[in-house]
């Protein structure tokens, strides 16, 4: 979540973007201005995001990091009732409903999933989700300062979805508690990108490319419920979750399961 006096900065900033030069991607016009705000973001979080999500890594165990994810997870499902009320899937809103209350609950408030353990559905809906859902276009690809991946369409979602959140609610006279959770949230976050990172750092991608395509296509995904239309150009790009199961079952089998001639 956003906390307020950033929405001014980070929203100027999509729209000053307006100015900027033209790239080759046809969903990626401003690729030049991106690439110089992706390469702040990679130094800000090189300096100083990933060091400390490194050192909250060590101090904290699984179980408790896991329970910090839960927490803000279940927060998060205020968020997801409000959007799936406005997608008008009333058959959803109970049941994001009925998640966050068991959580909140029988959860100690959230640090522990049963509603997960009890099949409750979890889901994610933000306002960009909304947006897309009732048919507004993406627009084109940005990248912003401090937030990373999101496009035109997407980024004042942010600012709508931070005023629902309980965030702006409850700790609306508290400002250190509120700056506190965020940060928390976003270490927590971090940290638990770093398994990945390092698979990423691996395969030997262009970063901004990569994280580019991966985002485009998980909103697409999203928006859609998980079945993206085809294209008009051919069938839909399958998704990674598609292209990784495809490898698994490409995979030959074993010698002791192939069956002898």
């Amino acid at each position: 979540m956003i906390p307020r006096p950033l929405l001014p900065f980070v929203l100027t900033c999509a729209c000053l973007l307006a100015g900027c030069t033209t790239g080759p991607h046809p969903r990626d016009p401003y690729e030049g201005f991106n690439r110089k705000v992706f390469a702040f973001n990679e130094s800000l979080d090189k300096a100083v995001l990933k060091p400390v999500a490194k050192g909250y890594e060590k101090v904290l165990p699984q179980i408790a990091r896991t329970g910090v994810t839960n927490f803000f997870s279940n927060l998060g499902m205020v968020v997801t009732t409000f959007n799936d009320a406005i997608q008008l899937k009333c058959e959803k809103v109970p049941v994001d409903i009925l998640r966050f209350a068991t959580n909140l609950t029988f959860g100690i408030f959230g640090l522990i999933d049963v509603a997960t353990e009890l099949r409750i559905e979890n889901r994610n809906e933000d306002f960009g989700q909304s947006l897309g859902y009732w048919g507004m276009g993406s627009g084109p690809y940005i990248v912003l300062p401090f937030l990373g991946p999101s496009t035109v369409r997407d980024a004042p979602g942010l600012a709508v979805d931070f005023v629902v959140s309980p965030y702006y609610y409850t700790l609306e006279d508290e400002a250190g508690v509120q700056w506190g959770l965020l940060g928390v949230n976003i270490v927590n976050t971090r940290a638990n990108l770093l398994s990945a990172e390092k698979i990423l750092d691996e395969t030997g991608v262009e970063r901004y490319t990569f994280f580019r395509d991966v985002y485009l296509q998980r909103r697409e995904y999203l928006i859609h419920d998980g079945s993206p239309p085809a294209t008009n150009t051919g069938p839909r790009p399958k998704t990674l979750l598609e292209l990784e199961e495809e490898d698994l079952m490409d995979e030959p089998a074993s010698p002791a399961k192939q069956e002898k001639p």
